[in-house]
């Protein structure tokens, strides 16, 4: 785990640094590299693109399995004060579902347990709600065991369209950092 929390950033490094080079060279001679002990010639756009993939395929590959019922709730429920358990604080008794993560971008919102750091991303399936699966971001407490609570525009709208379903969900990322 240490060494991936290193690598990750050396790779977004090496990436930025390719793709500069890249993209800065007008001469056909800068944009590869030639090695005299392989006579082989590597593209170094083409390595900072199979680069690129290869961080997308770990931003989105599941580092955990869980199988737990994932239900809805809105913000407007008679228990909810409208202001995320988790740091920093997020109000959305106004009607906000989601939030903007660095690395996944607009994110859905959803309540777990103790077991699931704050800052933890998600992925499921929730057919009721989306044909695509739903990414989502710890920001919220009170539930219990691997369930997992996403939030919606409002209690009505949690109860008419989400209900309760039983799933299995992928934890992408552990807390706030990869």
């Amino acid at each position: 785990m240490r060494h991936r929390k290193i690598l990750i950033p050396l790779q977004i490094l090496i990436l930025g640094f390719l793709v500069l080079i890249a993209n800065i060279s007008t001469i056909k001679d800068y944009s590869s590299v030639s090695s005299n002990a392989s006579n082989r010639v590597v593209n170094l756009t083409t390595m900072a693109l199979k680069l690129e993939e290869d961080i997308k395929n770990d931003l989105y590959s599941a580092k955990d399995e869980f199988v737990g019922d994932i239900t809805g709730y809105g913000a407007d429920c008679p228990l909810c004060g409208g202001t995320l358990a988790c740091k920093p604080s997020y109000y959305v008794k106004d009607g906000t579902t989601t939030y903007p993560d660095l690395d996944y971008g607009m994110v859905r919102i959803v309540a777990s347990s103790q077991s699931l750091p704050c800052g933890s991303i998600v992925r499921f399936q929730l057919p009721k709600i989306s044909s695509e699966p739903i990414i989502a971001i710890v920001l919220d407490r009170g539930v219990l065991g691997n369930d997992l609570d996403l939030l919606m525009e409002s209690e009505n709208y949690a109860n008419l369209y989400a209900g309760r379903t039983t799933t299995s969900y992928d934890v992408l990322r552990t807390g706030w950092t990869r």
